[in-house]
């Protein structure tokens, strides 16, 4: 017989884990199923040949972290992995603005269902939870967050808390989801354990070391990521956690409720289970069915189930509202103060984002710009000597001190000595500590649009995104010269992204949209409760139901509406 939980959540990132805590921690049976593996520390890939297998992909046996999809004029990173998104996001903690719930542009239908004051309680909620910090000062040193300061200030924008007159433009620096500071110390210091073991992995825990690899999984536990908060919580409520179960099929039963299919892949045995037949498949019974795999994830698993006529009455919205969260990535490079100094930015030396300028929106000032986000990106080390190979003096370095050692070698001088040439083939590692991206994130126009179509060769069926990039020109063209002009303040040149220059591809790492959050299923495919119209008992609680950007980085505020939505099935 099918096992019976009150609720089945599938995906367990910000939306998915919060939803498994909230319903675990009412005294509900859950089932959490994550298609990925856990990651406790010192497991995240390092090496290149670690680094090959760290795409998820099954049919080809590589279970990894990082799953790439690339659709025509766009591409997206999201995670496969327990804790979600989390485990690779940038740790940013901003609420949406409140004058940002609209959009003129797009008419009535632009409007959120929600305001910023309903969400204001979840906000808190999740705040309590996972404990961000702002970065301290005693981890500042001559580094991008000074530099970006500095830049500020030569740009005559003001320095804020972030809660500064949203009309004009500011800099700030924002919670970050890491811990920074052990338990009742008064400074914070690198490499501190502050957990012991109590928590998901059962594994100790270390304060940021600055290494810049949140975005590939933080191998000391410092960042603050589902696993390690909610997971942890839902776990110690009674939550049945399973990873590596990936959900293929679900659909309302003959009983009630909802039957959910998954297979389990076995790591160790390389299974196939992509391809295994429905019989080989796992079936659990939920009264309550909560799909939260993700923009890309849920709008594919919905899709489907209605392509197969397994859920025929969805909203014809299904798939609509596709948003990159207006994602720009720009370089800024060799930047220099006046008289030739360089300014220091030590990229791989901090946390990958630590500071944010905030542009205002139309909805701000009056004006017709679209609202932007601009912060600082850090990078593991191996970078700095990726951009090292880009110098162009690396060449005739590396020939003059190869000249030296023939020499040597030919005038059978044992006494010789080649420190300072080897010294000089190395160089002063100027460009690599003088570079750094920046990533931009805003108000571009959700105007893609989800679909599936079987492929050709295999007969699976395939996500596919339209996605016209015509109507977001004005806030790409905005963003872009922002990035310039902050590039031109910290001394640098400016660079965009070579794929967006050269075949105007823009890749995202903050998909949004596709069952969006409407009033009817005329206008969305869930409504402002997270349920799925003519569905009783399904819902949708992931960034899929945002029914546009949010500007800033968006994790927070799925985490957010997701507590709003655990809130009302609590009421129901």
């Amino acid at each position: 017989m099918d096992e019976r939980f009150d609720a089945v959540v599938i995906g367990s990132g910000f939306g998915g884990s919060v939803m498994a805590y909230r319903l675990a921690a009412a005294g509900k049976r859950v089932c959490l199923l994550e298609r990925g593996k856990p990651y406790p520390p010192n497991s995240f890939a390092r090496t290149p040949f670690e680094l090959r297998n760290n795409f998820w992909d099954p049919s080809e046996q590589r279970y990894g972290l990082f799953n790439i999809w690339s659709f025509r004029g766009m591409a997206a990173i999201v995670s496969a992995g327990l804790g979600g998104g989390s485990l690779i996001y940038a740790n940013v903690f901003i609420r949406k603005d409140a004058s940002w719930f609209a959009d003129p542009l797009l008419g009535g239908a632009g409007t959120w269902p929600i305001t910023r004051g309903d969400l204001d309680p979840h906000y808190d909620a999740v705040q309590a939870v996972v404990q961000p910090e702002i970065y301290p000062s005693s981890y500042q040193f001559d580094n991008k967050t000074s530099a970006m300061r500095a830049a500020a200030a030569k740009l005559g924008i003001a320095q804020t808390d972030g809660d500064g007159d949203p009309s004009k433009p500011q800099w700030y620096l924002p919670h970050l989801a890491v811990t920074f500071t052990e338990p009742g110390a008064d400074t914070a210091r690198p490499g501190r354990v502050f957990d012991q073991g109590n928590n998901y992995h059962k594994m100790p825990r270390e304060t940021c070391r600055l290494c810049g690899e949140c975005d590939v999984g933080c191998n000391y536990g410092a960042k603050n990521t589902m696993d390690y908060t909610y997971i942890t919580l839902a776990q110690e409520a009674g939550a049945d956690i399973r990873a590596l179960c990936e959900v293929k099929e679900f659909a309302p039963s003959p009983e009630g409720g909802y039957r959910v299919s998954y297979v389990a892949h076995d790591i160790e045995k390389k299974t196939t289970p992509g391809i295994l037949p429905v019989g080989e498949m796992v079936t659990l019974h939920a009264d309550k069915l909560i799909v939260a795999a993700g923009t890309l994830g849920s709008t594919y698993l919905l899709l489907k189930m209605r392509r197969q006529g397994l859920l025929p009455d969805l909203s014809p919205r299904l798939g609509s509202r596709f948003s990159g969260n207006g994602d720009l990535l720009m370089f800024a490079s060799r930047c220099t103060e006046a008289g030739g100094r360089p300014v220091r930015l030590n990229a791989s030396r901090a946390p990958v984002i630590t500071s944010t300028f905030r542009f205002p929106d139309g909805e701000d000032d009056g004006g017709a710009e679209r609202g932007l986000y601009l912060q600082d990106a850090g990078y593991p080390l191996a970078v700095d000597y990726i951009w090292e190979m880009l110098d162009r003096g690396l060449l005739p370095r590396a020939a003059a001190a190869a000249w030296e050692f023939v020499k040597t070698e030919f005038t059978g001088d044992v006494r010789a000595e080649i420190d300072r040439q080897l010294g000089t083939a190395v160089g002063e590692g100027t460009l690599s500590s003088t570079s750094m991206p920046l990533l931009g994130m805003g108000r571009d126009l959700p105007n893609g649009v989800m679909s599936v179509a079987d492929d050709p060769a295999t007969g699976v069926p395939l996500l596919q995104l339209r996605w016209d990039d015509g109507p977001s020109k004005g806030y790409l063209k905005g963003a872009m010269q922002h990035g310039r002009d902050v590039a031109g303040a910290l001394g640098g040149s400016f660079a965009e992204n070579p794929l967006t220059r050269l075949f105007n591809d823009l890749i995202t790492v903050h998909p949004l949209g596709g069952c969006p959050m409407g009033r009817s299923s005329d206008d969305g495919v869930v409504n402002e409760r997270g349920e799925v119209f003519n569905y009783p008992g399904l819902y949708v609680a992931d960034g899929s139901v945002l029914p546009g950007p949010v500007g800033a980085n968006p994790s927070f505020t799925i985490a957010a509406v997701s507590d709003r939505i655990a809130s009302f099935m609590m009421e129901g």
